[in-house]
């Protein structure tokens, strides 16, 4: 089990880029040995988005540090800004894109843990190519 007690820095974790943005999961059971949830930042540049997905078993929390955004949830959009936060409910399908002309920051945190990490997490849209980006 991994040590609980240490600060992590998002510089310190390697990007995934796979759903587009740039995520770096900082809080997690690997990382801190959490048990109940996942967490960490996003940035997603002027245009990016993070593909439509779903959580089988977990709610996800978002806040918006810096950027514009929209969020689209079971397809109805949602605008966000600075300082608001959102509450993407268990199975609901959603997908998170830069509106704005500036990189958008994003703290995110999914709780409860799925039975395995492998069913955390269901792709309902292609996955960015590099070339979308």
């Amino acid at each position: 089990m991994a040590d609980t007690s240490k600060v992590i820095n998002s510089s310190d974790i390697a990007p995934n880029r796979n759903r587009g943005g740039e995520i770096r999961v900082t809080l997690s059971q690997r990382t801190v040995g959490a048990t109940s949830g996942f967490g960490g930042s996003l940035r997603l540049e002027p245009g990016d988005y993070v593909s439509e997905h779903y959580h089988p078993y977990s709610e996800e929390f978002v806040h918006v540090i810096q950027g514009d955004l929209e969020l689209r949830v079971e397809g109805e959009p949602f605008p966000l800004g600075p300082d608001d936060s959102f509450l993407v409910p268990i199975g609901q399908r959603h997908r998170l894109a830069n509106v704005g002309d500036s990189t958008a920051h994003v703290i995110f945190h999914l709780s409860p843990l799925a039975p395995r990490p492998d069913l955390g997490h269901v792709d309902t849209e292609p996955l960015p190519s590099a070339g979308d980006r």
